[in-house]
């Protein structure tokens, strides 16, 4: 029979587990990449930079508008604080299954 504090702690895991996937698929649907501003002669021109393997690909957008750029810079944020949570919450589960491994199974 498992302990009080093993059941709250596999419960602990199961949700962090939840936690994990949701921040991955999260993450899946950002669009990749951030804009990069070149400037060309006087003016300000806009590429979009991704890595595909180990190269770094520049994709030409252009002059954009505010709110093209307002929507990029947001992105980027969101896609800094999901990595954020998906590094904490693996630590987590690292630590609880840690926790977890012992005599019996879990």
């Amino acid at each position: 029979m498992r302990g009080v504090i093993k059941g709250v702690l596999a419960e602990e895991l199961e949700n962090s587990l939840r936690m994990k996937k949701e921040y991955e698929e999260a993450l899946s649907r950002l669009p990749k990449g951030c804009l990069a501003p070149r400037r060309i002669r006087g003016h300000e021109y806009y590429y979009l930079v991704n890595r595909i393997g180990k190269k770094v690909r520049y994709v030409y957008k252009g002059k954009i508008s505010q709110e093209e750029k307002k929507k990029y810079q947001e992105t980027k944020e969101l896609r800094a604080k999901y990595r954020k949570l998906l590094s904490q919450v693996k630590k987590q589960i690292k630590f609880l299954r840690s926790s977890l491994r012992g005599k019996e199974a879990i």
